[in-house]
């Protein structure tokens, strides 16, 4: 018999434990602060070059992702069937979506098109340090020129990128897809080239002698063809000297040829372009796992912190859109791995604690004063400086408490005596000093002082 419906009501109701899946994180504003600045940086930088924004859907078609990376990918794809019955997936990158996006509107767009994609994307991935199921990708793209040109710009842009955000220690590594397309023809190898590769760039994580056992077992390779693959690893010397060396390898496969020459075009471009020479490096062993690469390939790594991986990668991937369109649509661009980077800059301190976007706290004592207070703080607002107005009146000692444990840099303090003789005290939360301003024509000598205090 069903209990009185008063009854049920009067039950305790059952909490549910409040918790975020595995592989996925909230963001507090200490996190979400340094984050956002991170995305106006790459933003800046994009538009700086002339990348245009765009979005796409969190959802795909199935058909539209699957097959587009590599296996690995696939095996990660959050992929389900919708309330209508299709079968779809959520994207595991920008890249391949934008191939799907290009072939669909590129009519519309015209070439070339530049655009760059600041979003959300998802793979089912074992987690690690700085690595998440769900993480924030920023990409730029080129879309319809095998022009040299914007090989050379994306890497710069990538240079770029990294100054913006504050490092000055990081080494971009250059290969091109061609060079080991053509090494894999000399030995025979063209029709194993994916697994091959997949391998290759595995060589940094497992060493050596793991990655020759694995090309003999994925890819089915003798010993000795995998360990003329790995010879590209033992290249050293200045950029040139590496080239010079690479030569005689791939030698009489034009493939090769046309890689290394492409190379060495990318090299003297980026340094006409300012790159920094001692930021460079030609790296003929880096491979880039996914299929798509046909070309120029670009690894970032931190000077500091190299074991965190790279954290802004990317290449030349002339045939992607082939697949959704008859169009030769041929596309080169890069992604900054934003929650990476973010793991490795809080490593390395470069990230100030802060839980609020405001410099300033208008502090609140007088109830009665509160339409003065509002006055002030939109006066100092309106001329440039983000302020938050403490809601309650409380003591000064809580509120600056308050401040403190925020990170304001500066606060506001009208007592009755300031207020009595139309003046603030702007007090420096990093000294302690504290003057007192006039609050005549709207706030100017105040304003100016606030200012001057941050620089």
């Amino acid at each position: 018999m069903n209990q009185p419906e008063s009854q049920n009501k009067n039950k305790k109701r059952q909490l549910i434990q409040p918790r975020t899946l595995k592989g996925f994180r909230d963001y507090l504003p200490e996190s979400m602060i340094p984050r956002e600045q991170l995305i106006e940086t790459a933003k800046s930088v994009y538009r700086s070059y002339g990348f245009s924004p765009i979005d796409t859907p969190t959802l795909e078609y199935l058909e539209i992702l699957t097959g587009k990376g590599s296996d690995e990918t696939d095996r990660q794809l959050y992929r389900f069937q919708d309330h209508g019955g299709r079968d779809v997936g959520m994207r595991f990158d920008l890249t391949v979506p934008l191939a799907r996006f290009a072939a669909q509107h590129i009519n519309t767009l015209g070439t070339p098109f530049k655009r760059y994609h600041i979003a959300p994307v998802w793979r089912g991935e074992n987690t690690q340090r700085g690595r998440y199921r769900e993480f924030m990708q920023c990409d730029f793209d080129t879309i319809g020129t095998t022009s040299v040109a914007s090989d050379i710009e994306t890497g710069l842009v990538m240079h770029d990128l990294l100054r913006a955000i504050g490092f000055e220690r990081f080494t971009i590594r250059v290969n091109n897809r061609q060079v080991l397309n053509g090494l894999l023809e000399k030995l025979n190898l063209s029709e194993v080239s994916t697994p091959v590769l997949r391998s290759l760039d595995k060589l940094g994580k497992i060493g050596v002698e793991k990655t020759v056992q694995e090309m003999m077992t994925a890819a089915g390779t003798t010993e000795q063809q995998a360990r003329e693959v790995l010879q590209l690893s033992e290249l050293n010397g200045s950029n040139q000297e590496v080239l010079e060396q690479l030569k005689p390898i791939i030698s009489g496969s034009d493939t090769g040829e046309e890689g290394v020459h492409r190379l060495e075009q990318i090299l003297s471009g980026l340094i006409a372009g300012g790159a920094d020479p001692e930021r460079i490096n030609v790296d003929v062993s880096i491979a880039r796992g996914l299929d798509y690469y046909t070309g120029a390939i670009f690894e970032t790594f931190l000077d500091d912190l190299p074991e965190i991986g790279s954290v802004c990668s990317g290449g030349r991937y002339d045939n992607l859109a082939e697949l959704y369109t008859k169009q030769h649509l041929p596309g080169i661009g890069a992604s900054l791995g934003l929650d990476r980077l973010l793991a490795a800059m809080e490593e390395l301190e470069l990230i100030e604690k802060v839980r609020t976007p405001a410099d300033i706290l208008m502090t609140f004592f007088d109830k009665s004063q509160l339409h003065k207070y509002l006055e002030i703080a939109n006066a100092v607002r309106s001329a440039g400086f983000a302020t938050e107005m403490f809601p309650d009146s409380k003591k000064l000692g809580q509120q600056l408490k308050y401040a403190d444990q925020r990170g304001f840099t500066l606060a506001l303090i009208a007592g009755e005596d300031e207020l009595a003789n139309n003046a603030c005290q702007l007090k420096d939360l990093r000294t302690g000093e504290s003057t007192t301003h006039s609050l005549e024509n709207d706030c100017a000598e105040l304003v100016h002082a606030i200012d001057n205090a941050l620089g």
